[in-house]
């Protein structure tokens, strides 16, 4: 199977890449979601994103074509994967915060 720097596909990537990468979970309430639920998540918000920017965005013209090009893109999306890559970025990040507070912690006692 062909990979894409590092990515199940170009589209994985690309998305990943474009729409996903630098999203902290925490803010938009999807930390605690499995990887299954945050795969959803993050697909109907990619969706919506393209719909709102395709049909009611940029110079009020609607592109309804453009649209089901995006979202035929996004049908090639490995969700599950961009889910978990996600979920690992927030437990290592929260691991390093609990770290660093017990070194603190040590050095004020």
């Amino acid at each position: 199977m062909s990979t894409y720097n590092g990515w199940t596909n170009y589209a994985t990537w690309r998305v990943n890449l474009e729409m996903i990468d630098g999203m902290d979970a925490r803010e938009m309430g999807w930390h605690k979601l499995d990887k299954f639920d945050l795969a959803d998540a993050l697909k109907e918000f990619c969706g919506q994103s393209l719909e709102d920017q395709c049909l009611f965005g940029g110079r009020g013209a609607s592109s309804p074509m453009v649209l089901s090009y995006a979202l035929a893109f996004l049908s090639d999306v490995n969700w599950q994967e961009i889910a978990q890559s996600m979920i690992e970025a927030y437990t290592d990040g929260e691991e390093e915060e609990e770290e660093k507070e017990e070194e603190e912690e040590e050095e004020a006692a």
